[in-house]
């Protein structure tokens, strides 16, 4: 009981905030970023430099795991997995929860498909992502999507609590960045 109405009250308070305007346009360079990830409930060190070198990568923010909006989210991404892995993408979420929440929602939601990863508050701030509700910062991430090229470059950016078109959008992005190359 306890735990629905906190998911309620969540629910509630991030229909009220009012998503931030990503500040990472289009050609704009990604902040660096390294800090912990799980895959699958296991730890590990996350870190975009490294993972650009495999290819592009869709590193999409999201309020809270076990959230409704986000749980369904996590599970878009994952059935998308085979089609960005075929484009040569890799996913990456990221939320200010802490790790040990992501150890199990890499499990349950995102279904050992691909890692989630706690961004730092500096993180937020560097990619302009903080979730506001008037001019008071929520602690919680907005839900904004970007494509990060092979170069450091963002690709493509969606900003928007509903979380129904970002897996779409990316995956289109990233299809189109292939079929280029």
């Amino acid at each position: 009981m306890k735990r629905t109405l906190s998911i309620l009250a969540l629910a509630s308070f991030a229909l009220a905030a009012v998503p931030a305007t990503a500040a990472l346009q289009k050609g704009a360079k990604a902040p660096a970023v390294v800090t912990q990830g799980a895959l699958a409930g296991k730890a590990y060190t996350f870190d975009l430099h490294k993972a650009l070198k495999k290819g592009p990568v869709v590193l999409y923010f999201f309020p809270a795991a076990f959230t409704p909006g986000c749980t369904l989210e996590a599970n878009a991404f994952a059935e998308a997995i085979p089609a960005f892995n075929k484009a040569g993408a890799q996913v990456v979420g990221m939320s200010a929860d802490p790790i040990d929440k992501l150890k199990d929602f890499s499990r349950k939601e995102c279904r050992d498909k691909f890692p989630v990863a706690s961004a730092s508050q500096e993180t937020v701030k560097a990619f302009d992502v903080a979730l506001k509700r008037g001019d008071k910062d929520t602690g919680l991430t907005d839900r904004t999507s970007y494509v990060i090229a092979p170069d450091g470059r963002i690709a493509m950016v969606h900003s928007d609590l509903d979380w129904r078109e970002h897996v779409k959008l990316t995956l289109d992005a990233v299809q189109a960045m292939k079929a280029k190359s």
